[in-house]
């Protein structure tokens, strides 16, 4: 059976203000999108030039950045919508963990310390010495290699993968297919022959708390030392971490981005999908990059980049919008050079008539 809360005890939780008298008490029961919401669910307005699109909503209430006149149904005014529905929905939607303990068919190593607070699925593979804490869920067919430090409160969906002597630390999330701890990309050539002489990877891995992997993605060990996923750090599907990089607090890498080797950015970093950063860069806090941007150089705190190479990405639009235009301009200066090109010859033909006339 569904929970119901409230709109006031809802609105409480993101600090909004209901607006209406008796709305407060109107239950919800879920959260949905403007156009599927229905009876006993709260919807959200980002933008409140946009407010004609409830008009044919049946949701019972709406958060929105400010009071909407005309607007039949019930209103929580709340300062950002989007992470009022966020924090709203995540409520709505919690359940207390109940430990089922390790499934009959799971493999576990030798000398391993795992909390009896677990809940550890079909066909999952534990190595030896690994450590596991407080309410995690393995989900069937994960598989954690040896040495491997897991916190409180973690999530590992069915298929992913922590190499030998990786840590977590406490409510980090791997969704499918994740692996952690591979080895980096690294070798040597013989110019010589033009073999290649793997490097071998010797570091490891550290996911932080709160730190987020999406499916099928990558994260290589580091050569020596350390690759770190910084607290709050969300990683997107088949994202590619190359070895020894570090990324800073709360940065978001969205879907097919790729780090290369021992690259360091900053807090709350954003890359656009399949955008790339090269080896050995250093980003600061706060950049942006387009998508499919290329970063080959360090770049300060704050820019907002595009293009490939990844310049000022006002610059980049520019150019963009320019490039598009390179057909008509090339045919244009075609028939500019055309013209001088007659220009000239009568020029020339006139002073040819003016020498012989002298």
């Amino acid at each position: 059976m569904a929970k119901s809360y409230t709109l006031q005890e809802l609105a409480a939780l993101v600090a909004g203000k209901v607006v209406g008298d008796g709305h407060g008490n109107i239950p919800i029961t879920g959260v949905n999108s403007i156009d599927l919401a229905g009876p006993g669910e709260l919807t959200f307005l980002v933008d409140p030039r946009q407010a004609d699109l409830l008009t044919d909503c049946s949701a019972s209430a709406c958060l929105v950045p400010r009071e909407i006149d005309g607007l039949a149904m019930a209103q929580v005014v709340v300062g950002d919508p989007g992470l009022a529905e966020a924090i709203i929905h995540n409520h709505i939607l919690a359940t207390p963990f109940h430990a089922r303990g390790i499934h009959e068919s799971a493999v576990v190593g030798q000398d391993c310390e795992i909390s009896d607070q677990v809940t550890i699925g079909p066909l999952v593979c534990i190595g030896e010495r690994v450590r596991i804490g407080d309410r995690v869920v393995l989900h069937p067919g994960v598989i954690i290699e040896d040495d491997v430090v897991i916190g409180d409160d973690c999530i590992l969906h069915a298929g992913s993968m922590v190499a030998h002597d990786c840590s977590l630390g406490n409510r980090v999330v791997l969704f499918h297919g994740a692996v952690i701890g591979s080895d980096g990309f690294g070798f040597a050539t013989d110019r010589s022959t033009g073999v290649h002489v793997t490097k071998p990877q010797v570091g490891t891995v550290r996911l932080d708390d709160d730190v987020q992997v999406g499916a099928n993605s990558c994260i290589d060990r580091a050569a020596f030392g350390t690759t770190r996923i910084r607290a709050g750090v969300r990683l997107d599907n088949l994202v590619m971490i190359g070895h020894n990089v570090e990324i800073g607090e709360n940065s978001i890498i969205v879907a097919q981005a790729g780090i290369a080797g021992s690259s360091k950015l900053g807090r709350n970093v954003i890359l656009a999908s399949k955008a790339g950063v090269a080896d050995h860069v250093t980003i600061g806090d706060g950049v942006r990059v387009a998508a499919m941007g290329g970063v080959h150089n360090d770049q300060p705190a704050g820019v907002v980049l595009g293009g490939a190479p990844a310049i000022d990405v006002k610059t980049w639009a520019r150019a963009s919008a320019a490039f598009r235009r390179l057909p008509e301009m090339a045919k244009e200066i075609r028939r500019l050079r055309n013209e001088i090109n007659k220009i000239r010859s009568e020029l020339q033909l006139e002073k040819i008539q003016q020498e012989k006339m002298e």
